[in-house]
């Protein structure tokens, strides 16, 4: 991916022209352009070739050979030329009719258009993953609209998996995501990186032992899950698949960051969870961080919008946020970055889903 510096995201490489549609019928080469259709109009609204041309400021004899050029593509008299004026003849009429509704729906079309380039400015719709919207996205958007204060921004919250169908179904501009799998159909940037870190309560075992769990005593050890589908169950399979054994076992599954760290404290088995959401109980002595030998955690945070569109306007710019970018305001801030690897759970942060 490429960014450029007019504040759009756009992909590596170029859209291709679109290939002609199969079975659509080409525009005749007969197909009126509108000024000759306004000017038939407005010698039925005037009365007068010579009072429409003035009214558009063309010259009478190019309004007439314009006309002209109408009635050859149509291959009826549209106006009756006399010494006394010109005036629409029967079919002139009906076709002035006709003529008066397509000019009616281009004015509407040009009038929607300038409504949702007006709404696009100053609406932005996200959709989010629910670990990015809790401990992310507030500060993002907070950023963003301390810039731009007029702004409106709505947010949509579920898990990984439903965020790029809401992107390309236009129901949001851009979303943000974590875990391994994405849509084929999307365009995507990396915004930050996260870390996953094993937890459990303070009188588990594992918080007592010296020697850690390696990812097999992990795969077999049911835990404490988010649902199928989240960034967090997608990076935990996806991390125990690449340390060779099978996926995660399930004691319990939860539908929210909230409830499997409540369930945690409680005392009802481990879990896996973003470092964001943990890091002040681990400080604070409520849970304890477990370091596995042989799994890699980490997982890249991104934004996602349809392929082949460009990322423009207030889109763009809570990207450039998310990423800390120079022209974002504040160069060289990783939003949400996870500790560097190594660092131990207990004092290291970052984000999930």
């Amino acid at each position: 991916m490429s960014e450029s510096y007019a504040g759009a995201v756009t992909a590596d490489s170029a859209e291709p022209p679109a290939a002609p549609t199969p079975g659509a019928a080409p525009v005749p080469s007969r197909t009126p352009d509108l000024e000759s259709l306004r000017l038939l109009v407005l010698v039925a609204e005037l009365g007068s070739l010579g009072r429409a041309a003035e009214r558009l400021r063309i010259a009478q004899p190019s309004a007439s050979r314009r006309l002209s050029t109408l009635e050859r593509a149509l291959g009826l008299v549209l106006v009756d030329r006399t010494r006394r004026g010109s005036r629409l003849t029967a079919s002139g009429q009906i076709v002035a009719g006709h003529a008066r509704r397509v000019l009616d729906e281009v004015e509407a079309l040009l009038t929607g258009s300038d409504a949702l380039r007006d709404r696009r400015e100053a609406e932005l719709r996200v959709a989010a993953s629910l670990t990015i919207a809790e401990y992310l996205l507030p500060a993002w958007i907070s950023e963003l609209r301390g810039r731009r204060p007029e702004l409106y921004i709505g947010l949509q919250v579920t898990n990984s998996e439903h965020v790029p169908g809401l992107v390309e179904s236009g129901e949001a501009d851009v979303g943000f995501v974590e875990g391994p799998h994405l849509s084929q159909v999307m365009s995507t940037r990396q915004v930050a990186e996260d870390r996953l870190v094993v937890v459990v309560d303070p009188g588990h075992p594992w918080a007592r032992r010296r020697q850690p769990p390696d990812a097999r005593e992990l795969s077999t050890t049911p835990l404490v899950l988010r649902e199928r589908g989240s960034g967090t169950r997608q990076t935990l399979d996806r991390a125990l698949h690449l340390a060779g054994c099978g996926r995660a076992r399930a004691l319990l599954e939860l539908g929210s960051t909230a409830a499997v760290r409540g369930a945690v404290i409680a005392g009802t088995g481990p879990a896996v969870l973003s470092e964001l959401a943990v890091r002040g109980d681990v400080a604070e002595g409520r849970l304890v961080g477990i370091d596995v030998a042989g799994v890699d955690l980490t997982r890249a945070l991104r934004a996602v919008w349809p392929m082949g569109r460009r990322l423009v306007g207030p889109a763009a710019e809570l990207v450039a946020v998310a990423r800390g970018d120079d022209r974002a305001g504040r160069g060289g801030v990783r939003r949400g970055r996870a500790a560097p690897r190594g660092d131990h759970p207990s004092r290291a942060g970052g984000g999930a889903g």
